[in-house]
């Protein structure tokens, strides 16, 4: 239904049904609705992302401008200092909250996920940066971790910051294994390779159609069991747009809207806590290919009979 072109209602001559068909699009517009970082105001997100990179529902993307999009992204981040300061954009206070965040979600998915039997657990930090999540949070939980991240300069140093400092955590080894220097547009995971896909402060570098094509290739990387955990920027209704650093930050119902489109249920969702009042709220997602049953404990049913499988690089 094209919501742009419905025209003035009375609510009280139509019939219920319809009243809430009507009410639901009418909502759905207001939600997508947007602006950018110059103010500029967007009816809808299609409308965007035709001025962004001319998408076309008939058509596709105009390639040209697709890779425009991308390569202003990648030049922003490349005259970015590869400090923790310099990737959380001058933040560097919010790393020990967001970590802490991270950790307590994280820790109540794994026994739910895999039981709490001792396996060996493998992560890939997607858009790693510095490797800044996979230090201060995925080695303590993961014995294997790779790294994806499209900035070389980044890639490097957290392949310094962590190529040499493996972990010992309870006579097993936590160690950072692969280091691919990829965008997610082009990053595709060996298939059955990860127990835990992690997704931080980097798929609103992504339009629309290229994050559904990127979760829709990542899904086959997951084992039996595993998930994604995506922690992002929530705008407070439909969606801006960051001229300067080319991405978008979504509100809750359009990435539950894209979520959707993947083929992705949402498992559980948490909001991060002890964030400066002045930046976008953040939240966290658990996503999972299958359809959640209600009351039901994922280890207690599953932990058995379907055990991740054990890949060593």
């Amino acid at each position: 239904m094209n919501t742009a072109a419905l025209p003035p209602v009375s609510f009280s001559t139509i019939p219920a049904r319809r009243r809430l068909v009507l009410r639901f699009a009418l909502r759905r517009q207001m939600e997508v609705s947007g602006t950018d970082s110059t103010g500029r105001e967007f009816s809808s997100a299609n409308e965007m992302w035709r001025e962004e990179i001319g998408e076309d529902e008939a058509a596709g993307s105009d390639q040209t401008k697709l890779r425009d999009w991308y390569s202003k992204g990648i030049s922003y981040w490349q005259g970015v200092e590869a400090s923790v300061e310099g990737v959380l954009g001058g933040y560097g206070c919010v790393n020990d909250s967001d970590v802490k965040g991270s950790e307590a979600f994280l820790k109540t998915l794994l026994p739910l996920r895999f039981g709490k039997e001792k396996q060996h657990l493998v992560a890939v930090d997607c858009g790693a940066g510095i490797g800044r999540v996979t230090k201060n949070l995925l080695l303590r939980h993961f014995n294997e971790v790779d790294l994806v991240e499209p900035v070389s300069h980044f890639l490097e140093a957290a392949r310094e910051n962590l190529s040499s400092n493996s972990i010992m955590q309870e006579e097993e080894t936590h160690k950072a294994t692969n280091f691919y220097c990829v965008p997610l547009q082009e990053f595709s995971p060996e298939t059955g390779r990860y127990d835990v896909i992690w997704v931080q402060w980097c798929i609103g570098h992504l339009p629309d159609e290229d994050f559904i094509s990127f979760f829709k290739r990542a899904k086959v990387g997951l084992k039996p069991n595993g998930f994604f955990i995506v922690k992002e920027n929530i705008a407070r209704g439909g969606f801006v747009l960051d001229k300067d650093d080319q991405s978008i930050t979504r509100s809750d119902a359009y990435f539950r809207d894209l979520f959707n489109r993947c083929g992705l249920f949402v498992h559980s969702a948490r909001d991060q806590k002890e964030m400066p009042k002045e930046l976008f709220p953040v939240k966290m997602y658990c996503l999972v290919t299958e359809k959640p049953q209600k009351g039901g404990n994922d280890a207690r049913k599953r932990k058995h009979g379907n055990r991740p499988t054990i890949i060593k690089s």
